[in-house]
């Protein structure tokens, strides 16, 4: 087999001119038998419109000349697959040629995938981690409603001394009611958000 079309290593990736489309389903007959000449005038002809295909689909020059040399060893070794009836044996070359090219893209993607994915999982919070921040959350959220079903006297004393931490004379003073009037409200207020958020008395 001439140099440009080494099968054990891979075919090489500078094709010469090659023999008129019309010889190759002979050529191709002649490769299914072992034909390593033969394979030669193959590679000869479909080896640049491979590689231009390949190309076209991974961009990238280097994966693109290994991609080809991948698409020559597979020509070789599947020619006896080849049917003259379903197509021309350039269209044949050029199927298999697009497909390991695509082949390709969807490996570096996976590649690429199962590594956001584990960067991913080693920046992720464990699950109690997670759980106790979504049950803060929605306690949080449950105080915020039963709140807004207190009256506004009832809502602001209750803050003032619970989320303040205002006595309930400080918060006599601050809202210019009687110390008796406060912790009236204060009573009814928390009651009321006990109803609410169901806490047992």
């Amino acid at each position: 087999m001439r140099e440009n079309a080494r099968v054990g290593g891979g075919p090489a990736p500078h094709p010469e001119p090659g023999p008129p489309p019309a010889d190759l389903p002979e050529l191709m007959a002649r490769v299914a038998r072992g034909d390593q000449e033969a394979f030669a005038g193959v590679f000869d002809a479909v080896s640049a419109p491979v590689l231009g295909v390949v190309r076209a689909v991974l961009r990238d020059p280097a994966q693109s000349e290994e991609v080809t040399q991948e698409v020559m060893v597979d020509i070789w070794r599947t020619a006896a697959r080849y049917r003259p009836d379903r197509g021309s044996v350039m269209n044949w070359a050029l199927t298999l040629a697009h497909r390991r090219a695509v082949d390709r893209v969807r490996s570096e993607q996976a590649a690429t995938d199962r590594a956001r994915r584990v960067a991913l999982l080693e920046h992720t919070p464990a699950y109690d981690e997670v759980a106790e921040e979504v049950e803060n959350r929605l306690d949080r959220e449950r105080v915020r409603r039963c709140l807004r079903g207190l009256t506004e006297r009832q809502r602001q004393s209750v803050t003032l001394a619970y989320y303040r931490g205002l006595t309930y004379r400080e918060v006599a003073e601050l809202m210019g009611l009687p110390l008796g009037t406060v912790k009236t409200r204060m009573r009814d207020g928390l009651i009321r958000l006990r109803d609410c958020l169901g806490v047992a008395a």
